[in-house]
């Protein structure tokens, strides 16, 4: 016989099956068996055939139940209660299906109690309750097991149940290994299912039912669900359990291993903090800092000393003197002073700009000859695109000095330059302090980028807080909140740069060295391309390897037809989208064309973005084209006006500001004023309506170089004279007609040339800017210089 102990014996009626009694037990002749049977109700657990279980019996019906059947024939019919907390059970508290036990073993206890073993039989249903004192008997009817009629799938339920219950044993602490081999080694399906039923976990009601149910193929069917859900339990309840176990042992490591580094470190020493003072004085002892530097430094070392490391300001105090010691007081690079290493360096990185060459390389040599002088501010203003960032990158590989960035674009917080009050939770340093910590060097080239476009709201206003960082007769001392003690910037070269010097604090810009970049002429876009864009972008786009060039005639298309701008970022992205096709080609292992000319780079980028057609075609009366100035560099202006019928009455529209409004006021003065002079009815001024437009009114429009253009409109519509149609004109006007300089000159010109226009007509004094530029780049431009407006109308207006 198979013995196998799964549980101790419980309390009162509560009971886990003790062994298998063996698989031929339910075989039995069922002749045996009384008609008659004595009642045992079992409270929390259902017997199976051919399982044994110990029970203590302790209500008086049950000791008198078990002991006259033990007299007796020793066999006894047991049922289990539909409601386990019961304690006097009637004939609706019992189950109508049992099985019938065999009474193996009457244990009389000390206590008083009986403890009994018994063996299932046969299942029953009751049929009749003939007696419920002393105890319960009654007639029954023995239940037959119905076979399956598809033996292959019930074989297949044998054995996952034999799988699953060899993993929940596996699982299970409390079960001994040798269940599992227990259980392969019963043959009997219908005893492995009652053996394996005995042992389930489940509630009463589902052992209920598998009792109750006469189809073995249904009753392990039900099982088998029932096994999947207590696996799962057991996998969760052993994962629950392993990962308490992880947590705890985890938590007991890292306190092992505390107690180990804590040891460790007094063996080596002291404690950590300790070691960290002592390293932060022998740091301390190489700086060359000032007398009050020094005496702030011993102070806050004092104060470390003194304090617990666990409070909060000690934090504090010990990341105000990590940052005294970082920072490099004394520390400068070696400036390199051969001038034609530097030249070349410059050429090298950049085309043309030979005015901001010039200037650094007399910086250069100024320094070389005295050996000291304070950096001068500089300051680049010019269109994107055009290099002024990276060239400060080339300034610093030039001389020889470690390069910095620092953006300013949206900046509105003072403390950002200025540093945080350090008692402040999140304090820091103020960003010059940090940058040359970054550095570690005091004469680093500091690029201030896009100083145009700080902000400024209630936590103050950063432009002034630069006031002192720019000033070459202050920054020898600046402030910073956070490290409280006086930094030495004279020896930064701080180079900053603006799209637009109007937007700069007046008081920030009367430091600066203001140096004027202007756009590209197309000649010099052709050179800045074969230098550097189609280069990068071939290496970009994994071209390096592979044979083209671009012809001049294809570079130029590319240029004046897809892009329109002062600098070269756009023509960068236009090579970039070129490179894009061409690498397609190669990719497809196509054939890729040795020279990109004009006709391909038409085919690849498709309709040209841009025309000038529209400024060389004749215009009606009272249109003129105008130059002016953006931020992106040198743009068209047409200027319209119109009349009809009315009562004199002024209309200005496409969003212009009170300068071009004023100028329009200022042009229709001046006319109405020398009306007979120019040949203009003066009654038209107060029969007809004038209206005075600038298109593309989403874009606002404002500036003081619009005025002779408005007064060439005008007198255009008023006297019916057309204006000429390659050309273009910039100048402001009085009201005594004389023409006014403007600035913007070479972005102007450059515009206009990039727009075919051929002539161009300019105040007088503006002739100075022209000389400025390249005669190469301005060839075929005609200029016309005045003083006066009649020149204006006299050079503009064709005759009728």
């Amino acid at each position: 016989m198979n013995k196998f102990f799964l549980g101790n014996s419980e309390e009162e009626m509560e009971f886990m099956p003790l062994i298998p009694l063996g698989e031929d037990s339910e075989n039995e002749d069922d002749g045996q068996l009384p008609d008659e049977l004595a009642l045992l109700p079992l409270r929390n657990t259902v017997l199976f055939p051919g399982v044994v279980i110990p029970i203590t019996v302790g209500r008086d019906k049950s000791i008198k139940a078990v002991n006259d059947a033990y007299k007796a024939d020793k066999l006894v019919g047991v049922v289990a209660q539909k409601d386990s907390n019961v304690e006097e059970p009637t004939v609706a508290d019992l189950s109508d299906v049992g099985t019938i036990a065999k009474i193996v073993k009457l244990i009389k206890m000390p206590d008083g109690g009986t403890t009994v073993i018994i063996q299932g039989k046969k299942r029953f249903k009751i049929t009749e309750i003939i007696s419920e004192e002393p105890y319960f008997k009654m007639k029954y009817d023995l239940l037959a097991d119905i076979p399956t009629e598809n033996q292959e799938e019930f074989d297949a339920y044998i054995s996952s149940i034999k799988d699953l219950a060899s993993q929940i044993i596996a699982l299970s602490p409390n079960i001994p290994s040798e269940a599992s081999m227990i259980l392969k080694n019963i043959e009997n399906a219908s005893f492995l299912i009652h053996f394996v039923s005995s042992n389930l976990n489940s509630d009463l009601k589902d052992k209920q039912k598998l009792l109750e149910t006469n189809q073995l193929h249904i009753r392990a069917e039900l099982l088998l669900r029932l096994l999947q859900t207590e696996l799962q339990l057991a996998e969760l309840k052993n994962k629950i359990t392993n990962k308490t176990k992880a947590d705890l042992d985890k938590q007991q490591r890292e306190y092992f291993l505390q107690q180990q580094l804590k040891s460790i470190k007094e063996e080596l020493g002291g404690d950590t903090n300790d070691r960290e003072l002592r390293e932060m004085k022998r740091k301390a002892e190489d700086k060359k800092w000032s007398e009050q530097a020094k005496e702030a430094f011993n102070k806050g070392i004092e104060k470390l000393e003194r304090m617990h490391p666990s409070t909060p300001d000690y934090s504090v105090v010990y990341n105000h003197l990590d940052l005294m010691l970082d920072l490099p007081w004394a520390d400068y690079t070696k400036d390199v002073y051969d001038l034609k290493k530097a030249k070349k360096i410059l050429d090298h990185d950049h085309y043309g700009m030979d005015r901001i060459k010039e200037r650094i390389l007399e910086y250069l040599a100024v320094l070389k000859l005295k050996g000291d002088m304070k950096s001068p501010i500089l300051c680049f203003v010019g269109p994107p695109g055009i290099g002024k960032t990276s060239l400060g990158r080339s300034i610093a590989n030039a001389i020889g000095r470690k390069y910095v960035r620092l953006s300013l674009g949206g900046l509105h917080d003072e403390s950002e330059i200025r540093g945080h009050r350090k008692t402040y939770i999140g304090a820091m340093p103020g960003r010059i302090l940090q940058s040359i910590r970054k550095v570690k060097t005091s004469n680093p080239v500091m690029i201030l980028d896009e100083i145009d476009k700080i902000g400024s709201d209630f936590r103050g206003d950063p432009g002034s807080a630069l006031l002192e960082v720019l000033d070459p007769e202050q920054n020898n001392t600046f402030y910073d909140n956070y490290l409280e003690l006086e930094y030495d910037l004279s020896k930064v070269l701080f180079i900053a740069t603006a799209n637009n010097i109007n937007n700069i604090h007046p008081a920030l810009r009367d430091r600066l060295e203001i140096i004027d970049l202007s756009g590209y002429s197309i000649e010099e876009k052709v050179e800045i391309a074969k230098r550097h864009l189609i280069p990068k972008q071939k290496e970009a786009h994994g071209l390096d390897k592979v044979k083209f060039t671009f012809t001049k005639a294809g570079i130029e298309k590319l240029i004046a037809d897809y892009t329109r701008e002062s600098g070269v970022r756009e023509l960068d992205r236009q090579f970039a989208a070129i490179m894009r096709a061409i690498a397609k080609k190669v990719a497809m292992e196509e054939k890729v064309p040795s020279s990109i000319t004009d006709e391909i780079v038409g085919e690849i980028l498709g309709k040209p973005r841009y025309s000038n057609e529209m400024y060389k075609v004749g215009y009606p009366p009272g249109v003129a084209v105008g130059l002016a100035w953006t931020y992106v560099g040198g743009d068209i202006l047409t200027i319209e006006s119109s009349l009809a019928e009315g009562k004199g009455e002024v209309k200005l529209t496409g969003n212009l500001g009170n300068v071009m409004k004023e100028s329009a006021a200022t042009a229709l003065s001046y006319l109405q004023s020398n009306a007979k002079k120019y040949h203009i009815d003066s009654k038209l001024f107060a029969t007809k309506n004038i209206h005075v437009h600038v298109p593309e009114g989403a874009v606002p429009k404002d500036g003081p170089s619009a005025g002779i253009t408005m007064v060439t409109a005008l007198a255009s519509v008023l006297t019916g004279r057309k204006v000429k149609p390659y050309l273009a004109m910039t100048g402001e006007i009085t009201l005594r007609g004389q023409v006014l300089p403007v600035g913007g000159i070479k972005e102007k010109i450059l515009a206009a040339k990039r727009a075919g226009i051929k002539e161009i007509v300019l105040c007088w004094q503006n002739e100075k800017d022209v000389k400025e530029i390249n005669p190469a780049y301005i060839k075929g431009v005609k200029f016309h210089y005045v003083k006066e407006m009649n020149q204006v109308l006299e050079t503009a207006l064709l005759k009728k």
